[in-house]
């Protein structure tokens, strides 16, 4: 619509408005991988889920890609996985490496990251994954785990607008080593 518009000579500034929010709201996801992960060059991050929805092969406008884009500029090697939406995916971001399954893309990564809320990521095996993984570190970008459950299995979890969930359970901004008596 914004596009018709824009054609036309007209501006929807709600429309706009819209659009720059969604914007913003990839990059902040972006950011929010970065400050968990620290440098990005060369390091392995394994991706979960790269279409618009789950249960659908459908990537237009979906907000993985921008994120994925994102991962590779920065210099990460991204392991990607995801039931539908791979064969669309190859042509449009050819470095990605594309696996078998999600143990597949998390094997030697630092992060996982969840992209997309299939119903096959809500039920991991987190004890396979935590063991796969170059450390235990999940970044859900659509809250489909609890923090306290992925604390309580040994993960530090970074979901969207909750707080950090640690396995050592403390909050988060505090040091590890608590020497005060």
């Amino acid at each position: 619509m914004a596009q018709i518009a824009r054609e036309k000579g007209l501006r929807f500034r709600i429309i706009d408005a819209v659009l720059e929010a969604n914007e913003a709201t990839k990059a902040r996801m972006l950011d929010k991988i970065r400050n968990a992960v620290g440098e990005l060059e060369g390091k392995s991050v394994a991706v979960l889920g790269l279409s618009f929805k789950p249960d659908t092969d459908d990537i237009r406008e979906s907000p993985a890609l921008p994120v994925v884009e994102g991962l590779l500029a920065d210099g990460a090697v991204v392991r990607a996985y995801d039931p539908e939406a791979m064969p669309a995916c190859r042509e449009i971001l050819p470095d990605v490496t594309y696996c078998d399954n999600a143990y597949d893309a998390a094997d030697g990564a630092v992060a996982l990251v969840i992209l997309t809320e299939w119903n096959l990521f809500r039920a991991l095996e987190l004890d396979r994954l935590k063991q796969l993984l170059e450390q235990p570190l999940v970044i859900d970008l659509r809250n489909i785990y609890q923090p306290s459950q992925m604390a309580a299995a040994g993960f530090r979890y970074i979901s969207v607008g909750r707080p950090e969930g640690r396995p050592d359970g403390r909050p988060e901004g505090l040091p590890s080593d608590d020497t005060n008596p």
